[in-house]
């Protein structure tokens, strides 16, 4: 017989979809993995149930397991960014790269991760520096460009063990880590000071300056970038000269992010 919940969430109700986000929801910061008894007593599942819903987030790579304790993979993120998108995230940045790129007259991106890559959801570009073109929807591999690091640095340290033990990392250029043991070692140079400098390993003849972009409870949800041809900016200008600028730049985002969710919120 229809409860009162079944008869107010009506014919549509998708009981099965209800039951596989409350298992992935049932993760979090004090509950990074469990066991499958814990993830049925959280969801108020049976074991079975539990244990399907578990098995099948396995197959879809929203959740890995040891054989006893299950966690989430870093693929859930991509269910969030229709979330980023829809809060506002290219509206918010969009002129602050305007202001930027116009400040430091190099094309400037903001960019989320999704699946294994970086995603550009906005971009204000000056010249042509790369040889293929980049619109808002390109991807890059995240583990050879400064945007992909810095959201790389963002994931805790198990996540991104998962990641450098699937990604395959391809020589883009003759400058490109592709060792999992030096990449690793990179990111966690970026997470410590927060900036992230790739030299030509994405094409060649390309320098790229990309900082985090937190949300209110300090976790990196993007990542903006400026773009500088190596045969004009060094390293050493790229620090001086664009770094102030754009940790200025994602202060900014991050505000006016905070603002939108404030107002959202009713508050």
């Amino acid at each position: 017989m229809p409860t009162d919940d079944d008869t107010a969430r009506g014919s549509h109700f998708v009981q099965s979809l209800e039951r596989g986000l409350m298992v992935i929801r049932a993760f979090s910061a004090e509950r990074p993995s469990m066991t499958l008894s814990e993830v049925a007593r959280e969801t108020d599942l049976t074991r079975a149930a539990a244990r399907r819903f578990l098995l099948t987030l396995g197959d879809l790579g929203y959740v890995r397991t040891d054989g006893r304790l299950f966690s989430l993979t870093p693929r859930v993120l991509e269910l969030g960014y229709a979330y980023v998108a829809s809060a506002g995230l290219p509206d918010v940045a969009q002129p602050h790269l305007e202001d930027l790129s116009a400040r430091v007259h190099e094309s400037a991106s903001v960019s989320v991760l999704e699946g294994d890559d970086v995603l550009y959801v906005a971009r204000v570009a000056t010249s042509r520096i790369m040889a293929v073109a980049i619109t808002v929807g390109t991807r890059f591999p995240a583990s050879a460009t400064s945007m992909g690091r810095v959201l790389l640095a963002g994931l805790d340290d198990a996540e991104l063990d998962a990641y450098l033990d699937r990604v395959e990392l391809k020589p883009l250029t003759r400058f490109t880590i592709t060792d999992p043991s030096e990449l690793r070692a990179e990111v966690l140079r970026v997470r410590e000071r927060g900036y992230c400098i790739v030299d030509q390993e994405l094409e060649e003849g390309l320098r790229s300056l990309a900082a985090p972009v937190h949300d209110a409870s300090g976790r990196v949800i993007a990542a903006t970038n400026v773009s500088a041809h190596a045969n004009r900016s060094s390293n050493e200008d790229i620090r001086r000269d664009l770094l102030p600028v754009l940790l200025e730049t994602t202060a900014r985002i991050e505000s006016d992010l905070a603002s939108v969710a404030r107002r959202d919120a009713g508050g």
